[in-house]
């Protein structure tokens, strides 16, 4: 992995490449237990959210998902590799449906199609790929677009708010709130937690209040809760 360039990432035969090497389970930065409390504070099953995972890889994620109860989890991914794999592998879980797609063109989906979209590491493998900024701007159009008014983005990520930030909201109408997980809770250490996972993390326009408050580059994913806010989009009042 260490050896092929980050800017593969952002291309379908990387990833077909490696899920037909390395066919075993594997979740990038957090796996479900660990992210749970926060979903189930903005997504909580007993809405029964429908559930849009983008990037899914061959991970466990949306196994756990259905485990705590989410009946309808929607699985994307660019690889028809991978997808192929895991629709054998979940053959018999009905609440689980797995597409080959392109998150830059879901056009597959109606607009306002899910109540929640979770995302673990596609924007960032997109921002690796070449023409990054305009993809991943279609990318989050899309997101917005297939998401419901009020819907909830799960946004997990390595990128700080100085660089997030401003892409997300340069690209659509977002109502948005940081947490932070420890890198250390995915790899099942114990410790005392930087920041409380389910309490937000203070943040000012630009995002660079965040040293103050979490200490000089902190060994965190940053998890961006992104709400679909129709009401603030400029042309709103105008429609």
């Amino acid at each position: 992995m260490m050896g092929t360039s980050t800017q593969a990432y952002g291309e379908a035969w990387y990833w077909d490449n490696r899920y037909s090497n390395e066919p075993a389970t594997f979740d990038w930065y957090q796996k479900y237990p660990s992210l749970a409390p926060l979903i189930n504070l903005y997504a909580p099953c007993r809405l029964r959210p429908r559930v849009l995972v983008i990037g899914c890889g061959n991970s466990a994620f949306s196994e756990g998902l259905v485990d705590d109860g989410y009946e309808d989890v929607v699985n994307i991914d660019i690889s028809s590799v991978v997808i192929e794999a895991m629709r054998t592998k979940y053959s018999d879980r009905p609440q689980m449906k797995y597409f080959q797609m392109d998150v830059r063109d879901m056009s597959t989906f109606q607009a306002a199609s899910f109540n929640t979209i979770i995302d673990k590491g596609t924007l960032d493998s997109i921002l690796c790929g070449s023409n990054s900024r305009q993809n991943a701007t279609k990318m989050l159009e899309e997101v917005w677009r297939v998401l419901k008014d009020k819907g909830v983005y799960f946004l997990v990520t390595y990128g700080s708010p100085v660089y997030r930030l401003r892409l997300l909201k340069e690209s659509c109408s977002w109502s948005i709130k940081l947490h932070v997980i420890g890198k250390s809770l995915s790899e099942g250490t114990s410790g005392q937690p930087i920041w409380e996972l389910t309490k937000p993390v203070p943040l000012d326009e630009e995002g660079s209040s965040l040293e103050s408050v979490l200490g000089k580059n902190p060994d965190v994913h940053y998890i961006y809760v992104c709400t679909k806010d129709e009401s603030l989009k400029p042309d709103s009042t105008a429609s």
